[in-house]
């Protein structure tokens, strides 16, 4: 169980001490729990002592066990797939179907991972025409990202999906104003080019960050209005995008269906502009 998760279970049986404690932690996860004890003390504004009685309530046997966990849960965060390649990795039955079925136990778990009332309230976002809609990935998350953009520029208008060299970026955050959306996705092997816009986005800005990622959750993440995180784990040298894009459709469909008569419109308008198949006839 990641550290964050602990905190969450234990969050009923804080002491308000331990609740300044806790947020003080979560602000900066998982690096401000690598500090000295003293350090974080000072920072939370809480004792030595009342630290290693939080670690305990969490579950853990000391502080050294706590920054223990946390440094791995940062290695697990950068591992690559050459790293994350399981060859031992038991396959039940046939390959295709065992593949399958663990991206389909991965789909479930997103449901857990993500509230009715989360979701509800991203799809609100992505809807107001108020809001002018910015959406980029990493290297391989990106398309997911593309997905997602392309969906929502048939449904409204002011979507705009950044291009990949962060040297267009400026032009993209002087368009943007206060309350826009910036959707970054967002999976581990986290690219600090991307924590860079979003940091740009919000302080310079004012934009609403929506962020899709793993459990190990990017550092994106502390800029974030809305944190999805979807699991993507799949026991293979590459993770799975499976849940990602699972959760990408539900929010694009929901919309599309909410807007109906809108989104038809709008398709039926894109429809009229696209090449006939006659036009590239030979």
């Amino acid at each position: 169980m990641l550290i964050k998760e602990r905190i969450e279970d234990a969050a009923e049986k804080l002491t308000s001490g331990e609740r300044k404690l806790a947020a003080a932690i979560l602000s900066d996860y998982p690096f401000a729990g690598l500090e000295s004890i003293q350090e974080l003390a000072s920072r939370s504004e809480v004792s030595a002592p009342s630290i290693s009685r939080f670690v305990t309530k969490i579950g853990l046997e000391g502080y050294q066990e706590f920054q223990r966990d946390l440094i791995c849960e940062l290695k697990e965060r950068s591992r690559s797939p050459v790293e994350v390649h399981d060859r031992n990795r038991k396959v039940e039955g046939g390959y295709l179907a065992d593949f399958i079925a663990k991206a389909s136990a991965q789909m479930a778990m997103s449901a857990d991972a993500i509230t009715e009332v989360q979701f509800n309230k991203i799809c609100s976002l992505l809807t107001d025409q108020k809001r002018d809609i910015y959406v980029l990935g990493g290297r391989s998350s990106d398309t997911i990202a593309r997905h997602l953009s392309f969906h929502l520029r048939q449904i409204r208008p002011s979507v705009y999906h950044l291009p990949d060299n962060p040297e267009s970026w400026p032009e993209y955050l002087l368009r943007m104003r206060r309350n826009d959306i910036l959707f970054l996705v967002d999976f581990r092997r986290y690219q600090s080019a991307l924590e860079d816009l979003a940091r740009a986005a919000h302080t310079k800005r004012g934009v609403r960050l929506i962020l899709m990622t793993d459990k190990w959750i990017s550092p994106i993440a502390k800029h974030a209005a809305e944190v999805l995180p979807v699991p993507i784990e799949s026991g293979t040298l590459w993770d799975t995008y499976a849940a990602a894009l699972t959760v990408t459709e539900a929010i694009v469909t929901r919309i599309a269906e909410d807007n109906w008569d809108q989104t038809r419109a709008r398709i039926e308008a894109w429809d009229a502009f696209r090449p006939s198949p006659k036009d590239h006839a030979t």
